[in-house]
């Protein structure tokens, strides 16, 4: 008789962790999974979503944080002269003023943007790493959580704006997502979610993912956070960059007064440098990114785990390098501070601004309320959105679209809203992601706390997460946009009542920097051309149609009974 095969350490270590409370409470053998497949599906997911952890932190940098004017340091009026030696003739110290936030950034400004940066890596990993701990423990499903791109771009340079230049400050902000996360956690415990998600329209719901896809690509496309192929033109507003620091101007709006003296116009701020001079498409740290681009993309073709951060970590080591025309860490002030920082490599960062950093000055301003209900419209959009697709991917759903857990994960990731914005972060979602690891055979809720162990491990490695350069994120943004616009397949575009509300909520997302806009201009297209249809069954309704169909008839009526008659008349004139 044939002994029986001896099992692997793998197949025994399974079968111990199928029989234990861990495994009969996270259901392994009744949903037919291994520890090690949700193992490996958690890391699966890591590796595909870890991008965020410098994508997030430096969008949301974009909008200065808590940084102020008060943190800019005076200047000598000559640059080159120290402030302590600025006592000569024709010398004076400027105090700061709104200036010091933009192009060329005050010194003290740029240093408090570093540590900011700093604390919202930490609060990126930390909100991620909770909401996937809330996850995989209440509602036993294979989904990760992270603040979510797009919310991030439209809290930085729509609410905030670049380096506060928006209409709310960034604790305000803060506050609004807090608020937001409150009524979206209070929506989800009553079960309103679904129904709320239907009210909005078809093609604006379908074409909104798109829109933001093209926003975040056009934000990867720039200089300032992305691979720098497009530029400002005076004549067409954009046009092809890709030129090194040395060809770049910022611009900015300013008046001639009748002496010849130029001053910058009342409100306006200098730009970052977005002004080709010339030498356009030989940026050393473009054609780096366009690498990273195509390595990314090329995994993407090829279906290996961990595009994303093959391409972020190519480009990036490579940065890393001093002494070279794509280096991290030029030799000035501000590079030397980044790269003492940058050789720590494990390093425990506190959070020292961004958490708690909560106002609610601003509640009485309407600009408050907008952002308010424009973070809570995307989050019932997308999150739910997002929950229902992974659902019917892992095979979860009923006949009626349900699913076990679905409570628990509604009532998850709006926690995980409330816990983000007390970090100091924008909106946490749940992430398509999570696709990857469902693939790779994760079922349970061991997919999601594995990739919180692996945040809890980013939580040391801030200094190496901190130096990754704006030409590696560039590259993960735009193809990003790629895998976001792949809902438009379902836009009845033969439709045109569907397809022209669609195409406008996508074209102005990117096309005015605001996906608040981009939601307004396509609901309100829907609404223009539909309030004819509208306005007809309101009045069939009202019975208004109705009484006037019947006097029609009756009109009609009436004149052919004339009509009979007056031949009657002729007919009888003619015999």
């Amino acid at each position: 008789m044939a002994t029986p095969p001896k099992l692997g350490i793998a197949a025994r270590l399974n079968a111990y962790i199928a029989n234990t409370r861990v495994g009969k409470r996270f259901k392994l053998a009744e949903r037919n999974t291994t520890f090690t497949t949700e193992l490996r599906a958690g890391t699966a997911t890591f590796l595909t979503m870890a991008y965020i952890l410098a994508v997030n932190a430096s969008i949301l940098t974009d909008s200065g944080g808590t940084c102020s004017v008060s943190d800019c340091t005076p200047l000598c009026s000559n640059p080159t002269v120290a402030v302590a030696n600025c006592t000569g003739a024709g010398l004076r110290v400027n105090p700061p003023n709104d200036s010091c936030k933009f192009p060329p950034v005050n010194p003290g400004y740029s240093a408090c943007l570093e540590r900011t940066r700093k604390d919202l890596i930490v609060a990126t990993t930390a909100s991620s790493l909770i909401g996937c701990l809330i996850m995989g423990t209440f509602s036993n499903l294979p989904l990760a959580l992270a603040p979510g791109m797009g919310t991030n771009a439209y809290f930085a340079y729509t609410v905030v704006g670049y380096h506060g230049s928006g209409n709310v400050p960034y604790s305000s902000a803060l506050a609004a997502i807090f608020i937001e996360g409150l009524i979206f956690l209070f929506i989800s415990a009553v079960g309103l979610r679904a129904r709320l998600a239907k009210l909005v329209p078809k093609p604006v719901r379908i074409s909104s993912s798109a829109g933001i896809g093209l926003f975040l690509a056009f934000i990867g496309l720039q200089s300032n956070q992305g691979i720098g192929l497009i530029g400002y033109s005076p004549s067409t507003l954009v046009t092809l960059g890709a030129c090194p620091r040395s060809s770049r101007a910022p611009l900015a709006p300013v008046m001639t007064a009748p002496d010849g003296t130029v001053t910058l116009l009342p409100g306006g701020a200098v730009s970052g440098e977005i002004m080709c001079l010339g030498d356009r498409m030989i940026s050393p740290t473009f054609w780096l990114g366009m690498v990273g681009f195509f390595i990314i993309a090329y995994c993407l073709v090829k279906n290996i785990k961990g595009a994303m951060i093959y391409g972020i970590v190519f480009v990036t080591v490579v940065s890393w390098f001093r002494n070279t025309l794509v280096t991290a860490f030029p030799d000035t002030v501000s590079g030397n501070s980044a790269y003492r920082y940058f050789k720590k490599i494990v390093d425990v960062h506190v959070i020292e601004s961004t958490a708690g950093a909560l106002s609610f000055s601003g509640m009485g301003k309407a600009n408050f309320w907008e952002a308010l209900f424009t973070f809570l419209y995307v989050d019932i959009l997308d999150t739910t959105g997002t929950l229902y697709s992974m659902a019917r991917f892992a095979g979860f759903t009923d006949d009626n679209g349900d699913f076990e857990g679905q409570y628990f994960a509604f009532m998850s990731d709006a926690s995980s809203i409330v816990v983000g914005s007390l970090l100091g972060t924008s909106p946490v979602c749940t992430y398509i992601e999570s696709s990857t690891g469902i693939r790779e055979g994760g079922r349970t809720g061991l997919t999601a706390l594995t990739v919180a162990g692996y945040f809890f491990m980013a939580l040391f490695f801030t200094p190496l997460l901190a130096s990754i350069p704006a030409w590696a994120v560039g590259p993960p943004l735009i193809l990003i946009g790629v895998l976001m616009m792949r809902c438009v397949v379902e836009i009845e575009w033969d439709d045109m009542k569907q397809a022209i509300p669609a195409f406008m909520t996508m074209l102005l997302m990117p096309l005015t920097y605001s996906i608040a806009y981009g939601l307004i201009g396509g609901i309100g297209t829907y609404i223009v051309l539909e309030m004819w249809d509208w306005g007809k069954d309101l009045l069939g309704r009202l019975g208004i149609r109705r009484c006037l169909k019947s006097d029609s008839l009756i009109s009609e009526t009436a004149n052919g009974t004339n009509n009979g008659a007056h031949e009657d008349v002729k007919k009888h004139e003619v015999v």
